[in-house]
This record gives C-alpha cells, structure tokens and sequence, in this order.
C-alpha cells in the first residue's frame, strides 16, 4: 500500500507553475527524498502534502484516504522545519510534548511518550533546558522528537539539516536514516544536497522547473540517469557530457562519469587545465575541444597545468543522450 501518493498535482502561483502536473507514489515504511536546485518546487510539493499550501489541481492521498481538502491537523503528519520551530521560553520536554497537550492527550501518556523518545534520541538529560542552552545538533534532535512523539505514520522534513555544519550534517543524517528505519515510519525528505538523497533514501524524486525530471532508486538515478540534468545533478563532481565524440554521431552526447574516465597513452586528446588533490584521489580537469571533462584519478595525479594528455574509458561506462532533447538513449 502507497503512504503517500500524488496524481497530477499542479500548484499556481498566478500564471506561474510552482508544480507543474507532479506525480508520484512513496511506500509504507519508505525514506522518499525530493531532491533539485533551489526553486524547483520540492518545498512547494511537501507543503501540498502536508496542507499548508492550497492544490491547485489533482489529488493528494495518504493512505487510503483523499486528503487534497482537509487542513493539516486532519492529515495524520507530523513535519520538521528547516528553521526547527521550537518555542524558546518553553523547556525541551515543553517543546517535545507540546502538540500532545493541545490534543489534550492525558498527562501519563504524555510522560511515558516522552521518556520513550528523549531514550531514542539521546535527549535524557537536557530536559529542563531551554533551547538558547542548546547546541545545532542537539535543537535539531528536539524538533525531530517532537514529530516522533506525535507517532503518525508519515513524517515530513523540510531541509532540517541546512543549518548545521558539515561533520554534524553527517553525523545527523546516519541518525535520522537509521531513526526512520527504526520506526518504520513514512519519511518524506526535502533537500538540495544530492549527497544527503544518496546516502539516506529509498527512493529519489528529482524536480526541475516544478516537473518530476526522474523517480527511482539513488541506484537508478546514478547508474541510468533518465536525461542530461539527472546525469550532472547527480553525481561529485557531475558527470562528464561531451559533444562530437568520434564515432558516436553528432546527434548524440556521450556521458562517462569521472571516476570511470583515466589517463592513458590513447584515447581522446585533451589538455589539462587543473589539478586538485583530494588525498585519496585527484581531479584532473581537462579540455578536450569545446568541453571541459574530469577525470578523477587515484592519488596525487602528476599532471600538470597544459599537459598534453588522452582520456579513455570502458564502452560499458558509456552513457547515450539525444542531443536535441537531452534523454537518456536506452
């Protein structure tokens, strides 16, 4: 059964499609991120679910039940903010409990919820503190307790981890995925961050211009991009797309991504124009006609700024897209 589903939903903004005709279903139990650029109508669809903005037209179900008119208390969601929201006079277990007690659910209730939730969360002994007391991570922990405490079945964030640094943006997505796993509930997972949809989701929803660009598996999405714009949204860095490959055609791009492209004694010729070393490995970027193309190569690369190189790659890394219309060429 789909805990989420979308069919044809179109939100206007005047004469502007904000979301244009997106559809799509999300599993019980599945971690869905909507993945895209800034302004390509993620937020816009995850507020459509939850009810705080107005379809324009189509329809939202959740579960078994048409909920495209009821307002968002009716939905059974409970949603996490970029901004956290959480009330700064109140204590993290006022914060935490706080929707229960507008639902008058009763005080024993309340405490037994709220011992379960700050133990999965680790919040156990910062209880009586106020949220000013607290750190990045640790206001972040509260305002997922409080969605958690809610226990419904669907659970939507909206970028909650953008304003953490990078080591604790780690740290939190490990928690959160293995979190929502625990449960076993609904996630639905707005960012920009292609890393974050990687490395947390079960499924991938990629938006551009308020249209679903490619739904599938991170797999699905990395391994067979649907068009050019999957190919280099996903993908660090992007993949390579070059143009007048010999012997592809010149109604064809050819996509290979870095890591699958080396230096070698033959192959395209190219010129490199710049060297940075990760550790690890290296990016090598390198021109080859009217194209810049990476290669990303073990170690410190010896390459040098104007070196003469060639670039090769194995034909089954090659990826086909038609160069009028930029979709993949099964």
């Amino acid at each position: 059964m789909s805990a989420i589903s979308l069919q044809d939903v179109t939100k206007l903004w005047g004469s502007a499609r904000a979301v244009d005709g997106v559809s799509f279903e999300a599993a019980a139990g599945r971690f869905l991120v909507l993945l895209g650029p800034s302004g390509c109508g993620k937020s816009t669809t995850l507020r459509l679910i939850a009810g705080l903005e107005e379809v324009s037209s189509g329809r939202v179900k959740i579960g078994d039940a048409d909920v495209t008119g009821l307002p968002p208390a009716r939905r059974r969601i409970s949603m996490v903010f970029q901004s956290y929201a959480l009330f700064p006079h109140l204590s993290v277990a006022e914060n935490i409990v706080f929707g229960l007690r507008v639902r008058d659910v009763p005080v024993g209730e309340r405490a037994a919820r709220l011992a379960k939730v700050a133990g999965l969360l680790g919040l156990e002994k910062l209880l009586e503190r106020r949220p000013s007391q607290l750190s990045g991570g640790q206001q972040q922990r509260v305002a997922l307790g409080r969605a958690i405490i809610a226990e419904t079945p669907v659970c939507l964030m909206d970028e909650p981890l953008s304003n953490l640094d990078a080591q604790l943006r780690q740290e939190m997505r490990r928690e959160i995925r293995a979190l929502q796993q625990k449960l076993g509930i609904t996630m639905v997972y707005v960012t920009h961050d292609q890393t974050e949809a990687m490395t947390m989701a079960d499924q991938v929803v990629l938006l551009r211009d308020g249209r679903v660009e490619q739904n599938g598996t991170p797999d699905e999405l990395y391994g067979r991009p649907a068009n050019v714009f999957a190919a280099r949204f996903i993908g660090t860095p992007p993949m390579n797309v070059i143009a007048g490959v010999p012997g592809i055609g010149e109604d064809r791009l050819l996509g290979v991504r870095p890591e699958d492209v080396r230096l070698d004694a033959r192959g395209l010729p190219a010129t490199v124009e710049a060297v940075e070393y990760l550790g690890a490995d290296s990016i090598v970027t390198c021109r080859a006609g009217g194209d810049l193309v990476n290669a990303r190569v073990a170690r410190h690369a010896r390459a040098v700024p104007g070196e003469r190189v060639c670039l090769a790659w194995n034909t089954d890394a090659v990826h086909l897209f038609d160069a009028r219309t930029g979709k993949r060429i099964q």
